[in-house]
């Protein structure tokens, strides 16, 4: 068990193929929680453990390890690269104390650096930049460097530089220490060497900028430093401890995890200087109160960061201790479903081997199981406490896809196994449309989905297939329609009759009484779907009861939910009842309801009908040597451009672009770009569809009608 102070959270982050496995493996095995090195090439690291993840050579979960370094604890959570799996990674920046964003020295800033760079900003999350690959044969530390601080700002400061890149790496000059640090051939502890001197001034003003910064967070440091001109490695570590906790400086490190050149160092620097869960930030509280991370604070609170499933165990939870102890055999109640739960265990963990802890204390990482009723997102504290830990907002999804099992018997199968999925992973929604009739799945790409359905296959053993999702359209009218139908059935005994008059008009907020007709009552109703249906009553004289109203509305509103040209939902459109007839016997709700139908259907196709379609405001950053290929893209999919422009180093493409040419676009972006693009989009509004796509989707309707 250790203390508050004695713990450091670190997240490891960046881009696909930045190193982030390797650094952990190494940092494992530099600290000797482990014997051998593993690699993400044989598939035996302590991280990325997983069947799919040795198959696939790259992390699609986040994984929980940790070390002990010089007295402290050092938990570390390693990430998934691909924007795919953000979810996992923006779990893990809650709980998070430090962020490494892991940058290859071959590659540069990549558009995956680049999103996670905006999430420690979102998280505030102290950061510190380690520039890995070093050893890589097209390595430019330099390059990298410049573009990481013209994309992330003036608090990049440097610590380290390679004396020389390559396959000749072998040595780092170390600033803060200022040291040169040269390696062994394969790696590991490294000989402390007097700088060169050819490299004395260029590490002397990169050490004079790490001290200025260090003393400008306190007057005593600042006085200390124009007195003396330095300070001393003590004054140094409490000022740039403010000062990363703080966000105010974003240390630089360079690395080559692969051959353990720099690991140390860099764990040296996280133990030292990282802040502990003590030194940041207040959490935040769903009603905007703060908890201090204290372990003496008798309202224990727990946060679940994440849940997964695993084969003769069930549900595993991770969370954190925000504040209190928390022990083995400890009852929490949940605070979003007020139920009990007992921590019958408790673990730390690494990588999927776990070891019992009898107890944890604030600022900790542990992990439990066999939760009743606990997920993601949830807090547990004890009875009487009102802590609730403000919840991860997770994004919106980009790409969605329809999802059907080969036959109606495993669909219970394929919903239990898909839920049980987004158990652990909030960003995958599923929809059970009733208005579409489909099943629909939306993720963050096309290989988030792909990987869903791996693991429903591969662990279910259900086949799943994908299919193109339909569309929601809406229908609605452009003018006005007069129509009546009489319903008139005899077959001995009682019959059925109803005359019903209407008129149909585009409906509008404000819009004037109907001309000619004399209104008795009317009634707007907001529509589940989206829009309106404004029933007006103007019959006079008594040609129809006016008890028959809610049968005559309830004869249309039928009709509109199941519209007269697609099948799509009907909306904005009102109905006036002016005239009618009606039969002391034989007229009944059924009958109304069956008229006024067959008479809202005639005057809708009578009235000018339109189709409308959902349109998305899309949203595409690139670089100006892809710009081109996006933009023919975009126009063949209905796209109107409505602005372009620069963001940052990255060219900007806004458009309105239909919901139906959107599918598959996350795939297609990615292979135009070689990746290097990101893009958002919303609904914002439903537009009419062009004539001849009209006439294309009515004829595919009728047909499907028909095959029916």
């Amino acid at each position: 068990m250790y203390n508050t102070e004695n713990i450091r959270n670190i997240i490891f982050m960046g881009h696909s193929g930045s190193g982030k496995t390797s650094l952990a493996e190494t940092m494992l095995f530099e600290a000797g929680a482990i014997s051998r090195k593993g690699s993400v090439e044989e598939g035996n690291t302590v991280s990325d453990y997983s069947s799919i993840e040795k198959e696939r050579r790259n992390s699609i979960f986040s994984t929980l390890m940790h070390v002990l370094w010089r007295g402290n604890k050092i938990n570390m959570i390693d990430t998934p690269g691909y924007d795919d799996f953000i979810g996992d990674v923006i779990c893990s920046m809650k709980v998070a104390d430090t962020g490494l964003l892991v940058v290859n020295s071959a590659h540069g800033v990549e558009v995956g650096t680049e999103i996670l760079w905006e999430y420690t900003r979102t998280f505030a999350t102290p950061t510190i930049l380690v520039i890995n690959q070093c050893d890589h044969e097209q390595s430019n530390f330099q390059q990298t460097l410049d573009q990481a601080t013209e994309r992330f700002g003036p608090t990049l400061i440097p610590f380290q530089y390679p004396l020389k890149e390559g396959l000749a790496f072998n040595a780092i000059i170390d600033a803060l220490r200022m040291v040169m640090y040269k390696f062994p051939e394969d790696g590991g502890k490294p000989e402390k060497l007097p700088i060169p001197q050819s490299e004395q001034a260029k590490a002397m003003e990169m050490h004079n900028l790490i001290v200025e910064a260090a003393a400008e967070n306190d007057e005593g440091l600042m006085e200390k430093f124009f007195e003396n001109g330095t300070l001393t490695e003590e004054e140094l570590t409490k000022g740039l401890r403010i000062a990363l906790a703080n966000q105010q400086i974003t240390p630089v490190f360079c690395c080559s995890a692969l051959r353990n050149m720099g690991t140390g160092r860099l764990m040296s620097f996280i133990n030292d200087v990282a802040p502990s869960p003590a030194d940041c930030a207040p959490a935040k509280l769903e009603d905007g109160g703060l908890l201090v991370c204290n372990a003496a604070d008798p309202a224990t609170t727990l946060f679940i960061y994440k849940t997964m499933t695993e084969p003769q165990v069930g549900m595993v939870s991770y969370f954190k201790v925000f504040s209190g102890t928390v022990s083995a055999g400890d009852d929490f109640i949940n605070t979003d479903h007020d139920h009990h739960e007992r921590m019958s265990q408790i673990f730390v963990a690494e990588g999927k081997n776990r070891t019992a802890a009898n107890q944890l204390k604030a600022g900790d990482l542990g992990v439990t199981v066999k939760l009743k009723d606990s997920h993601t997102n949830d807090t547990l504290t004890v009875k009487g406490s009102k802590n609730v830990i403000l919840k991860i907002k997770f994004p919106e999804s980009k790409i969605r896809t329809a999802v059907a099992p080969p036959s109606k018997n495993d669909m219970e199968k394929l919903m239990k196994a898909l839920h049980q999925i987004q158990e652990e992973d909030p960003t995958l929604i599923i929809e059970q449309s009733a208005a579409l009739k489909q099943v629909l799945l939306y993720g963050q790409g096309q290989l988030h989905l792909d990987i869903t359905k791996y693991r429903i296959e591969k662990v279910n053993g259900i086949v799943m297939e994908f299919d193109k999702p339909r569309i929601m359209y809406t229908e609605t009218i452009t003018k006005s329609a007069d129509e009546s139908y009489r319903h008139k059935k005899q077959s001995g005994g009682a019959g059925q009759f109803a005359e019903v008059h209407m008129r149909i008009d585009p409906y509008f907020e404000g819009m004037p009484d109907p001309h000619g007709l004399t209104v008795k009552n009317r009634e707007v109703e907001a529509l589940d779907w989206g829009g309106h249906l404004a029933f007006y009553w103007c019959v006079v004289g008594g040609a129809i009861d006016s008890k028959y109203a809610n049968a005559i509305k309830k004869g249309i509103l039928q009709k509109m939910e199941e519209g007269p040209l697609t099948g799509s939902h009907c909306q904005n459109i009102r109905v006036c009842i002016y005239d009618g007839k009606m039969h002391s016997v034989d007229s009944n709700d059924m009958a109304f309801m069956l008229a006024s139908s067959n008479a809202f259907k005639t005057a809708f196709k009578n009235a000018s009908p339109q189709l409308l379609e959902p349109i998305y405001e899309l949203e595409v950053l690139c670089s100006d040597h892809v710009m081109g290929e996006v933009m023919n893209d975009l126009q063949t999919r209905r796209a109107i451009i409505t602005g372009m422009g620069a963001e940052g180093h990255y060219q900007k493409i806004t458009a309105k672009v239909p919901q139906a040419e959107m599918y598959q676009y996350a795939s297609t972006l990615r292979s135009l770009t070689q990746g290097k693009a990101k893009f958002t989009r919303k609904i914002i509004e439903f537009a009419p569809v062009p004539p001849e796509v009209q006439h294309k989707l009515i004829q595919e309707h009728v047909e499907e009608l028909t095959e029916a």
